[in-house]
């Protein structure tokens, strides 16, 4: 599909435009030149659909608190003039359905109070417990397998153990987590064919949908529970929006943890000087987890927020009707939010204030339970295998083929 893109239009500052890479081969050097590209850059999305994109720490927190700045997809004038199919690849990132991930002001603080009150840093941290006993048991496992051998460590532990920790927070039962695995690896990825979008999209929703209806029937101790119950006490939650935040939080809540722990061993694997200093306790963990988040965030670029009229930004402008991304993968590395170095992994970095679960009212609200499985996960890992090594050369580790997140195929790596 294509859809009319003039790159002379007015907003465009004079700067060309910048085509994201559909199989992500060099996230870091495509950064890059988002950022060489101003605080504002035009880019097109696989597929060929034409956006925006905020590329610098200052102007991202700006436009994330900006009101003129909307979730409504409605005010997008490609959507409005019919040009994004439904058969789009990431039709899926683009329309969502209703959730708290939509809507804004009153309606988005709705939907959001529910779930945002279940991820308080208080209440995650009461289910360190169970993080520390499901990590412990897959590291049981791992350390039962013959010494030398390669293992995917994405597979059999960075996957996993996200996954089954939100699972158990929203009710999802662990036989639905093979099915999820297979829809959540089209729903993201830029190579589906299109011929196969709306039955996946059919398939996904129908899966969630079936998750709400059993859990009406038969409620138990979980997030899903608790708001179907408030919506039957007066808080005009709709089955659709229950659905929708359901299938947005188990989406959410494990994708960027994967990336998170994969990212972060990459980084500790491939700069053996900064595992030293981590293992010998001279930097604490929770540096190693602020500066992977930042130099190598688990979130490449978030889709999508609408500019309801004009937006100044520096010297350029987001025009009314426009589409913006926030890239994140350019934005942890802004020297001048960073400094010089912004471009060094540095477990020592000092202040570290990134921006890299968002910023402004939809901040992401799992950024607590993301922070603590990393921080039992890392070290439990470390602990058990220090000798832990890539079991093949950095440049053969391979990307998926997803705008939105950093994440790879796999991790092989040898143990011991």
């Amino acid at each position: 599909m294509s859809c009319p893109f003039d790159p002379t239009a007015s907003g465009a500052g004079g700067s060309g435009v910048i085509t994201l890479d559909p199989f992500v081969s060099d996230l870091d050097g495509e950064s890059a030149r988002l950022r060489a590209a101003g605080p504002l850059a035009r880019v097109v999305l696989p597929g060929g659909v034409p956006c925006f994109a905020v590329t610098r720490h200052a102007e991202a927190r700006k436009l994330l608190t900006d009101a003129r700045l909307v979730k409504d997809i409605e005010v997008w004038g490609a959507w409005r003039r019919g040009e994004i199919p439904p058969d789009w690849p990431l039709i899926g990132l683009a329309n969502p359905g209703r959730s708290m991930l939509t809507v804004d002001g009153e309606e988005h603080r709705r939907l959001r109070t529910l779930v945002a009150q279940a991820l308080t840093a208080r209440r995650v941290e009461r289910l360190r417990a169970g993080i520390e006993a499901l990590t412990d048991g897959m590291l049981d496992r791992l350390a039962e397998r013959p010494a030398g051998e390669v293992v995917d460590l994405k597979a059999e532990f960075a996957y996993p153990l996200p996954m089954n920790v939100i699972g158990e927070l929203m009710g999802v039962d662990a036989a639905d987590h093979p099915r999820m695995k297979t829809l959540f690896d089209k729903f993201f990825s830029t190579q589906t064919p299109p011929e196969e979008v709306p039955a996946m999209m059919a398939d996904l929703g129908a899966l969630f949908a079936g998750i709400v209806a059993a859990k009406k029937e038969r409620p138990g101790d979980d997030l899903t529970s608790a708001l179907i119950e408030a919506s039957e006490d007066g808080d005009r939650l709709t089955t659709e929006e229950i659905t929708n935040t359901l299938q947005l939080m188990v989406a959410a809540g494990h994708e960027t943890t994967i990336s998170l722990i994969v990212n972060a061993v990459v980084a500790l694997e491939t700069h053996p000087e900064q595992r030293a200093l981590v293992l010998k306790g001279e930097v604490p963990w929770e540096n190693v987890i602020e500066e992977t988040l930042r130099w190598s965030t688990p979130t490449s670029h978030v889709l999508f927020r609408f500019a309801r009229e004009d937006v100044r930004v520096g010297d350029r402008v987001l025009p009314e009707g426009e589409a913006l991304i926030v890239s994140f993968g350019a934005i942890g590395r802004d020297e001048a939010q960073h400094g010089p170095t912004a471009g060094e992994f540095d477990v020592t970095r000092s202040p570290n204030r990134h921006i890299s679960f968002g910023h402004g009212p939809h901040v992401c609200p799992g950024a607590a339970l993301s922070r603590l499985e990393a921080s039992v996960a890392l070290p439990a890992l470390y602990g058990r295998f220090p000798e832990l090594r890539l079991a093949v050369p950095r440049g053969e580790l391979r990307n998926k083929p997803v705008v939105t997140q950093n994440d790879l195929f796999d991790l092989p790596v040898v143990l011991t």
